[in-house]
């Protein structure tokens, strides 16, 4: 719930505030629906890790994520995470990405989706173009008919 209120509010031309405020908000409703179990709050965990990185360095923040944090594939780990790395990147894609990357742990899920959430906020055109020309060339992708055919699905 946190991801998709994310990343919906930059599609809809949200800041990276307004999207945090909306994964905060619709995690918290998320997590009144289904099954309880043990764990710590991912709704509250989001506005913590917001905060968590702060004034540090990379290096420091990133340690300190994933000493706080945590970078497993528990959900309660990995999506509070992906919003610290957020934070910390100032919601820049690839910087985002990259960060991510360094981590350690499910580093592809949790730069998958800060990626997804600072691609939402700031466009394709803040992905550096050499890189987006190599993604093209190495995968054989082509991301944009995909991309504005699940833009046709959202209301």
């Amino acid at each position: 719930a946190a991801v998709a209120a994310a990343v919906s509010t930059g599609v809809a031309g949200g800041s990276l505030d307004d999207a945090f405020d909306a994964a905060i908000s619709l995690s918290a409703a998320g997590a009144r629906r289904g099954h309880w179990i043990a764990g710590a709050s991912i709704s509250a965990r989001i506005g913590w890790a917001r905060d968590l990185v702060v004034g540090l360095d990379e290096d420091a923040a990133l340690d300190r994520i994933d000493a706080l944090i945590g970078t497993s594939v528990a959900s309660q780990e990995s999506v509070p995470a992906a919003f610290a790395v957020l934070a910390l990147a100032d919601g820049d894609p690839w910087r985002s990405a990259l960060l991510a990357a360094n981590l350690g742990g499910d580093s592809d899920t949790i730069g998958a989706i800060a990626g997804a959430i600072a691609g939402s906020v700031h466009g394709f055109a803040a992905l550096p173009a050499t890189e987006v020309r190599t993604l093209h060339e190495v995968n054989d992708l082509e991301l944009e008919p995909l991309t504005h055919q699940l833009l046709t699905h959202r209301p």
